[in-house]
């Protein structure tokens, strides 16, 4: 599965953000991000800005997704985990 070229077609856009970030395709990730203009692509923007260092980006795309943003403390491991379990969750 990790071998896949591509995310499974039944994918939301903001899962299949988080599917190419989890392979290391953060350009792949952002595009797909922005695909997705609800709140949950928002949620994902935010999270991509997040790690890539530029909070005051970040913060503006958790305001857009009704979101606060994470303390530093909270990883970004745990901030996916959460992230997909919500969608997977909510999208199925």
């Amino acid at each position: 599965m990790r071998d896949d070229p591509s995310p499974p077609a039944t994918l939301s856009e903001a899962l299949k953000a988080l599917w190419h970030d989890a392979r290391g395709d953060w350009n792949k990730a952002h595009t797909w991000a922005q695909e997705d203009e609800g709140r949950d692509g928002s949620w994902v923007h935010a999270y991509l800005h997040r790690k890539e260092g530029d909070r005051a980006n970040a913060g503006y795309w958790y305001a857009k997704a009704s979101r606060p943003m994470p303390a530093v403390a909270v990883s970004l491991e745990t901030e996916w985990a959460d992230i997909a379990r919500a969608l997977l969750e909510r999208n199925g």
